[in-house]
């Protein structure tokens, strides 16, 4: 099948089922379809970040929208669940609501209760690369803004940003002054949940709302 065509429903098996990206064998087929249309772009951009060689940069979900996402979820950081060859549990190396981590599973159960279209979608992160530490240095910040500017430029469709986490939300400004509609939730994280169970709750209909909005 040539990369030149669209993705059809058929080659988007969208998964029923968190933690889809447990299995070798999924990943490898996810993996297959970065050089597709809608990934191309953004793998070019991801490649260019993996350049820097500040840390591991995960790939984005071909299952969601690629440029054609009108609706950002931007995050903080990248964790160890992203990169491939982590010492306890093996990464996907993907950034994707199917990776086999509570967060992961959080956010695909939000994702549906929210009913929202997986192909409309993009999920990001702030900061682009895992450096083995989830510490996040100011340099970071400012460097991680920069390479956001990259981001949207790629996308034409993109009409709202969903920050997802307290740390994220520093990324507000530079979204509203781009025109870009801006709303904000806690990270749907184990932490998060056990520590602020009212937050946690309001997560999907945060995200529905704008869903509403956008979609």
């Amino acid at each position: 099948m040539s990369t030149d065509s669209v993705v059809s429903p058929p080659e988007r098996l969208t998964p029923t089922e968190p933690r889809s990206l447990r299995d070798p064998q999924v990943i490898a087929y996810r993996r297959g379809l970065l050089d597709y249309p809608h990934m191309r772009p953004l793998t070019q951009m991801i490649g260019a970040l993996r350049d820097e060689e500040r840390g591991y940069v995960p790939d984005m979900d071909p299952l969601d929208g690629g440029v054609g996402a009108r609706l950002l979820f931007l995050m903080e950081k990248p964790g160890p669940m992203t990169a491939p060859g982590e010492i306890k549990k093996q990464g996907s190396g993907f950034i994707s609501r199917d990776n086999d981590d509570q967060t992961a599973a959080a956010i695909f159960g939000f994702m549906n209760a929210a009913r929202i279209p997986r192909d409309q979608t993009l999920l990001w992160n702030a900061i682009p690369w895992w450096n083995g530490t989830i510490r996040i240095t100011p340099q970071e910040w400012r460097d991680g803004l920069s390479r956001l500017e990259a981001l949207t430029a790629l996308l034409p469709d993109l009409r709202g940003v969903v920050l997802v986490g307290k740390k994220a939300e520093r990324a507000r400004a530079f979204l509203t002054e781009r025109g870009l509609s801006v709303w904000a939730s806690a990270h749907p994280s184990p932490r998060n949940r056990a520590a602020y169970p009212g937050r946690w709750n309001v997560i999907p209909e945060i995200w529905a709302e704008a869903a509403r909005s956008i979609l």
